[in-house]
C-alpha cells in the first residue's frame, strides 16, 4: 500500500506515546491512497485546487422539535463550589423524539430509503431557534412506522452482523485497528490503524434500501496517511455531506501538527501548530471539536491549548490544568464536552478527571482518583446529569454523578488486560452504554436499570456477544439507524521458539515463532434493531407480488 507509514506502538495495546520511533520523513499532504480506483461521485476530487484553509459556511438543516433530553427543569440539580454556579443549561441543546432518538427518515414509494448524503443530519438549537421548537410536529402514520423500525434498538438478541472490511488492514504486517468513529451526519464512518492512516467508509448504499443480500465487504473511498503514529482524531461537529465545506477530520500524531483533512476530497485543509514553553513543536494528545465547531481543545502535558477553527497557525489560547501545584496534573489523555452544560471535562493519564468551564477553562470540579489506570476516555450523558470514565488495564467504567461531584453512582466491568485505549459509546438517549473488552466481547448496559441509591454495585450487562476473536478497540453507535460498528486488533508477540520443535534446517535460525498467533484486524458493522428487517419486509413484498 503505497504510502502507508509503518507504524508501532511499543507493545500489545501500549499507547502510542510510550513509542520513542522517530517520525517518518515521507509525508505527502493531500495525498489519496488508492488513486488506481476511482471514488464514487460524493467523493470525486475537485477540478481546481483551492487555497488550504477553513470555510465553515454551514447550511441550516431543518430541526424537528420534539423533548428535550437536557431537561426542563433547569440545572441538573445543586453543585459542590464552583459547580453549583456554573453548571447551567445551555440553549444548545440536541432536539430528540420521544425515544430520545434523533429523527430524519422519508418514506419514498412504500420503500424506506435514506439520504446518503446526510440530510437527516441532527443540528443543534441556538437561541434564534428557540420558536421553532414550539413548532408542532408534522409526521404521517407512514414516516411514524419507519422511525419505529430504525430508530429503536433492540438489544433482546445478539445484533446482526451485515458487513465489514476485513482484506484492507492485511497488506500490511500486524495492521491492527485501533477505533472508528461515525460521522456526525450517519452517511459514513473513519477508521483508525497502526499503518497510521485514516480510512473512510461509507455507508453501504445497500442499506438505505431492502436489497441486503447483496452487501458485499466494504471498501474505504478516503485514505488520509499521517506522518507517525496517530494519538486521537474526530470529527466535526457539525459535519453533513449536504456541504462539502463542513467535512473535515481532525488527527493528530507524534511530532507533527494538528492536522485537518478534507473528509470528502482527502486532502489536507489546514494545520495547527501547538508549541511548548521552548517553542518547540508539540504534538497533541487528544483532541474535541467545541460543539458548536468554532474551536478545537488539544490536551497535552498539564495543559489544553484552544485553537479557533477558522484561523489556521499557531495562535492559540493557554489553558493549563495546573496552576501552582493545584489542580490536574498528567497528560490530558482525553476530552468531553457536557451538550448541556457550558463545561468540558478532561481525564489524564494520572488517573484523574476534572471539570473546567467553557468560558474561561477554569477549574470546577476535580474527581477522585477512582481508577486504577490512565483515562483513555470519558463522555457526557445526553441529558448532563452523568460522566462516564474508563482507563487503561482497569475493568470498570465508573458512572459519577455530575449533581454531587464525586459521587459514583455504578460500575460497569469490562476485562482491559492492557494499556490499549479501548473505547465506549452511548445511543442518542443516553440509554445504551457499549463496550467491548481484551477478549472480544462486547457488552450493553442498560444504564436505566442501575440503583438509584448510588451504592456503587457493578451493573451487570443486559447483553453480551463474541463480536471479535481479538481485542475489540472500538465501538461507535449510528446517530440515528440502529447501527453499532466494532474494530479489533492489538499488536502481537511471537514467543521464543523451543530448538526441540524445530522440523527444519530454516526454523533452527529463527528466534521467535509465530506460532499459534491469530490475529482480528477488521472492522464490522451490526445490526441492532428488531427482527422482520426491511430486508425481509422486502423480499416479503417481492415474493406476494410474483405469487399475484
Amino acid at each position: 500500500m503505497s504510502g502507508a507509514a509503518q507504524g508501532s506502538d511499543g507493545g500489545a495495546g501500549q499507547d502510542a506515546e510510550a513509542d520513542g520511533e522517530p517520525p517518518h520523513e515521507a509525508y505527502h499532504q493531500g495525498e489519496v491512497e488508492g488513486e488506481e480506483e476511482a471514488p464514487p461521485a460524493a467523493k470525486q476530487p475537485r477540478l481546481e485546487q483551492e487555497d488550504p484553509g477553513l470555510d465553515l459556511q454551514m447550511i441550516q438543516m431543518p430541526v424537528v422539535p420534539s423533548v428535550d433530553p437536557c431537561g426542563s427543569q433547569g440545572a441538573a440539580g445543586t453543585l459542590e463550589e464552583g459547580v453549583r454556579v456554573n453548571l447551567m443549561l445551555s440553549v444548545a441543546c440536541h432536539q430528540t423524539d420521544e425515544t430520545g432518538q434523533a429523527m430524519g427518515p422519508e418514506e419514498v414509494e412504500g420503500d424506506v430509503e435514506w439520504h446518503q448524503n446526510g440530510a437527516e443530519n441532527r443540528e443543534m438549537l441556538g437561541p434564534n431557534e428557540e420558536d421553532r421548537a414550539n413548532e408542532p410536529e408534522k409526521n404521517n402514520s407512514e414516516d411514524n412506522s419507519a422511525e419505529q423500525r430504525y430508530h429503536s434498538l433492540d438489544f433482546s438478541q445478539n445484533p446482526q452482523m451485515l458487513t465489514g472490511s476485513w482484506a484492507e488492514y492485511t497488506h500490511t504486517a500486524e495492521n491492527y485497528l485501533r477505533g472508528c468513529k461515525w460521522a456526525p451526519d450517519g452517511s459514513c464512518i473513519v477508521s483508525n490503524s497502526a499503518d497510521n492512516i485514516l480510512r473512510v467508509y461509507n455507508l453501504p448504499p445497500e442499506l438505505y434500501s431492502s436489497h441486503w443480500d447483496m452487501l458485499s465487504e466494504m471498501s474505504p473511498v478516503l485514505k488520509m496517511t499521517e506522518g507517525d503514529t496517530i494519538y486521537d482524531y474526530c470529527w466535526f461537529p457539525k459535519m453533513t455531506s449536504m456541504d462539502p465545506d463542513t467535512c473535515f477530520i481532525a488527527s493528530s500524531s507524534r511530532d507533527n501538527p494538528v492536522h485537518i483533512w478534507d473528509a470528502f476530497y482527502g486532502d489536507l485543509r489546514a494545520s495547527f501548530r501547538p508549541y511548548n514553553h521552548l517553542d518547540e513543536l508539540t504534538a497533541a494528545h487528544s483532541l474535541c471539536f467545541s460543539p458548536d465547531g468554532s474551536q478545537l481543545y488539544c490536551g497535552f502535558d498539564k495543559i489544553v491549548r484552544v485553537f479557533h477553527t477558522d484561523r489556521p497557525g499557531r495562535d492559540c489560547e493557554q489553558r493549563p490544568t495546573l496552576v501552582k501545584k493545584q489542580g490536574q496534573t498528567g497528560i490530558i489523555s482525553c476530552i468531553a464536552f457536557s451538550s448541556c452544560h457550558s463545561m468540558y471535562a478532561c481525564g489524564s493519564y494520572s488517573h484523574s478527571a476534572g471539570l473546567y468551564s467553557c468560558e474561561d477553562g477554569s477549574l470546577l470540579a476535580l474527581l477522585p482518583a477512582r481508577h486504577h489506570g490512565g483515562l483513555t476516555h470519558l463522555l457526557f450523558s445526553p441529558n448532563g446529569y452523568h460522566m462516564y470514565t474508563g482507563g487503561r488495564k482497569d475493568s470498570e467504567i465508573l458512572c459519577w454523578d455530575l449533581r454531587d461531584p464525586g459521587q459514583v453512582l455504578f460500575s460497569m466491568h469490562r476485562n482491559v488486560s492492557t494499556n490499549q485505549r479501548i473505547y465506549f459509546d452511548l445511543d442518542q438517549s443516553g440509554r445504551y452504554l457499549l463496550s467491548g473488552d481484551t477478549d472480544g466481547v462486547v457488552s450493553v448496559w442498560d444504564t436505566l436499570t442501575a440503583p438509584p441509591d448510588g451504592n456503587e454495585e457493578p451493573l451487570q450487562p443486559l447483553l453480551q456477544f463474541q463480536a471479535h476473536t481479538d481485542c475489540t478497540n472500538g465501538i461507535s453507535v449510528h446517530p440515528f439507524m440502529p447501527l453499532v460498528a466494532s474494530s479489533s486488533g492489538q499488536r502481537k508477540f511471537c514467543w521464543p521458539s523451543d530448538s526441540e520443535d524445530s522440523e527444519s534446517d530454516s526454523d533452527e535460525g529463527n528466534v521467535m515463532s509465530s506460532k499459534g498467533v491469530q490475529q482480528d484486524n477488521a472492522l464490522v458493522l451490526w445490526w441492532a434493531g428488531p427482527l422482520g428487517s426491511t430486508n425481509e419486509r422486502g423480499q416479503e413484498e417481492e415474493s406476494a407480488v410474483i405469487e399475484s
